[in-house]
């Protein structure tokens, strides 16, 4: 039924259980998973203070380094119950279009995705992401409370 589901993952503890439910589902479907993480490009006129401080350079090595901590997490998940897994950090303005971009290069059938990420002020400000993940796409989603 589905062989490759995505989960998208922005380093929460709300990511990290919607995560455990996924590869848990994936298991039992015998699917593998990419987990996916999107990070803004890098922005001259910002209100983010990591862009405001570092240089384009800059800003690019400690995305990769937190994508592949945030994505590394997610790994280990799967190692642990024997769920095979790809990764893959995609850059983009809008994370839902990142990880609609991303299921679509991995040809995933399901995504799997917390209800929430963001918290406070910043989900205020960008909406559901979740949501705008499900109006978007034509991919079955299926969202973890």
């Amino acid at each position: 039924m589905y062989r490759n589901i995505l989960i998208p993952t922005d380093g929460s503890e709300l990511a990290a259980e919607a995560a455990r439910k996924a590869i848990a589902l994936a298991k039992a479907l015998g699917a593998k998973i990419t987990a996916v993480t999107v990070t803004e490009p890098f922005h001259v006129i910002t209100g983010d203070v990591a862009m405001v401080e570092d240089t384009p350079g800059e800003y690019r090595r400690r995305a990769e380094e937190r994508a592949r901590a945030v994505l590394g997490k997610v790994e280990r998940l799967a190692m642990n119950e024997g769920v095979p897994c790809e990764t893959i950090h995609v850059t983009e303005d809008d994370p839902y279009e990142g990880i609609i971009e991303a299921a679509t290069q991995k040809e995933c059938d399901m995504i799997a995705m917390g209800s929430h990420g963001r918290r406070g002020l910043g989900a205020l400000l960008l909406g559901s992401q979740t949501q705008k993940v499900l109006t978007h796409t034509k991919i079955p989603v299926i969202v973890f409370r």
